[in-house]
């Protein structure tokens, strides 16, 4: 896979304004795992291996079991996720599929069934942050770097 291009050195006022939504976020009511579990679900969707790559340690070191992470592909057949897990992994599945979910009446209604109206916005925010992030590395061809551990 060839970079297309170099969107830090293209735009440094878009991807600081980028960077500076991704702090916003850190901020917001949603704890760390379950914003690095979001991310990884989501990029996993956008077939985003920069930022599986980016993220995969990131979720482990906020605690995600790796178990979750093994299964997360196919979190609706696995019990290793709690409530809030689920709906937060069923919104951020309709909200990145927009275009053939519609955000379904049963995502939103599990939505507000595990989170507060404001920890559904925050939500959101995180989903859509990171859903721009997957626009960047995959649109423009980011490739993640290769670890040591990688053979």
């Amino acid at each position: 896979m060839t970079e297309r291009l170099n969107y830090y050195q293209a735009s440094p006022e878009a991807i600081a304004a980028m960077r500076r939504l991704e702090e916003e976020t850190q901020k917001l009511s949603i704890p760390h795992d379950l914003r690095e579990l979001v991310k990884m679900r989501v990029s996993q969707i956008n077939g985003c291996a920069f930022c599986l790559d980016m993220h995969a340690p990131d979720a482990r070191a906020a605690g995600i079991s790796q178990q979750k992470l093994d299964v997360l592909a196919a979190w609706p057949e696995s019990p290793v996720f709690d409530r809030r897990e689920r709906a937060a992994l069923g919104w951020a599945d309709a909200l990145t599929r927009l275009e053939s979910s519609g955000a379904p009446d049963a995502a939103y209604e599990a939505l507000l069934a595990a989170f507060t109206p404001r920890e559904s916005v925050d939500l959101t925010l995180v989903i859509n942050a990171i859903n721009a992030w997957n626009r960047f590395a995959v649109g423009f061809r980011s490739a993640h770097p290769l670890r040591k551990d990688a053979a």
